[in-house]
């Protein structure tokens, strides 16, 4: 669609408009409709999707629970006595309260404070305060009718499935196997990094970012901007375009997986002559760039898995973490980092990760620049609605690569989203 070139001329769409029948013009509409999120998340989130919702590792003990989302709606993961991890919904099924309020902790039951019907930690309806009434002068008052069948007033549970530690949930009970969903190849990623070692939480980073957030996941498809964007990364080569690399996805491109190696690159003069590109900058304290290779690396030195819609997991050198995107709206999201080690880690190892998480996260050396160039772009988006973004690096086929010069994850997550979407106009 051409835009119009004065303010008088200008018309705005009332309907999404794809520029070709590829997904290299991708519209602002589709960060900035109302309808067509609350659409997504019901294609998305709620049906024929896997959503990450937490570690293993969170809720060692019985009773340990934590609070987490799948899409927008609440949901507590929590392990049982019998050490089975369960997922219910987060609302009560007397009126619909939101009983859990903590993010963490350890309970023998669920009690919604508002009427206080009790379930188990797998969600059964196990009390009703009055259920055979009150009796009072002879007689009893109230309660339940006859009928009323506790089983048939549990939480809402969902579909659970774990790999390696990570924990998956779905409110679609008929979903595919979490094997078939991630597909062979990046699979083999994720069992890389989650290689059946026990995880150890070393933790929490939360922000909330002014943006849609298929922009976040959008921002881990894309190898073009970091070494432009981030000083760290092209300075000090933990990330740069002449650096071996591969670009990877599953069969349906919902997945990637851009993996990198430092150490290898070309020194393209192109990389070093941007603006990003500090030559003088050193570091107070050359600790927090000591990388120690590991045996599970297999090579590369840093791995990020986009997991459609929900997560990202992150191999950066020695830091590794989780990504919990949390759409809250059209324009805005929550961004959750769980940063973890493994339990067989030494102190030394485990101070390194730490460090070297400084990275990351809200205030971090490099992911500060993230979150602040996805607000901006939401605000362009807002205030040029009729108009597209352009993901043409590398041509406008979708396929893996074995260079970083490319928008290939970008242009193939959004052919998958225009099949689930089927945004065809």
């Amino acid at each position: 669609m051409t835009p119009p070139t004065t303010t008088s001329e200008v018309v705005f769409p009332d309907k999404m408009h794809w520029e070709s029948e590829g997904t290299s013009r991708i519209p602002f509409m589709a960060y900035t409709d109302p309808a067509l999120h609350k659409k997504e998340l019901e294609r998305f989130f709620y049906t024929k999707h896997w959503n990450y919702v937490g570690l293993d590792a969170e809720i060692p003990n019985t009773g340990d629970y934590k609070r987490t989302v799948v899409g927008e709606r609440s949901v507590i993961m929590v392990r049982d006595a019998d050490g089975s991890i369960s997922v219910v919904e987060n609302v009560c099924a007397h009126r619909g309260m939101q009983f859990c309020r903590e993010r963490h902790g350890n309970k023998k039951e669920f009690v919604c404070p508002y009427h206080q019907w009790s379930y188990t930690l797998k969600g059964d309806l196990q009390g009703v305060p009055f259920r055979r009434g009150v009796k009072q002068d002879g007689k009893v008052n109230g309660g339940m009718p006859a009928d009323f069948n506790t089983s048939d007033h549990s939480l809402k549970k969902l579909k659970v499935a774990t790999r390696g530690g990570v924990v998956f949930a779905s409110f679609d009970h008929e979903i595919e196997s979490l094997e078939d969903f991630l597909g062979p190849v990046i699979l083999s990623y994720f069992d890389r990094l989650f290689n059946g070692r026990k995880l150890k939480i070393l933790g929490y980073n939360r922000q909330r970012i002014p943006g849609n957030w298929k922009l976040m996941q959008e921002n881990i498809k894309d190898p073009y901007h970091p070494g432009l964007l981030h000083t760290w990364f092209v300075t000090f080569g933990l990330w740069r375009a002449d650096n071996k690399s591969e670009l990877k996805m599953d069969a349906r491109h919902r997945h990637a997986a851009m993996i990198s190696t430092r150490g290898h690159s070309g020194k393209a003069d192109q990389v070093t002559q941007v603006s990003s590109f500090k030559e003088s900058m050193v570091l107070n304290d050359p600790r927090f760039l000591e990388i120690e290779p590991e045996p599970w690396w297999n090579g590369p030195t840093a791995v990020m898995m986009t997991l459609f819609p929900s997560v990202i997991l992150q191999q950066q050198v020695n830091s590794v973490s989780t990504r919990h995107i949390q759409p809250d709206g059209h324009g805005s999201f929550d961004f959750v980092w769980t940063h973890f080690g493994f339990e067989d880690d030494t102190e030394e190892m485990t101070q390194r990760r730490l460090r070297q998480a400084n990275l990351f996260g809200p205030a971090g050396f490099v992911s500060a620049d993230d979150g602040e160039v996805i607000e901006f772009s939401q605000q362009g988006f807002e205030q040029k609605p009729y108009h597209r973004t352009l993901a043409e690096l590398g041509g406008r086929t979708v396929e893996d690569t074995d260079h970083m010069v490319t928008e290939t994850l970008i242009r193939g997550m959004y052919q998958y989203w225009r099949e689930v979407m089927e945004a065809q106009a």
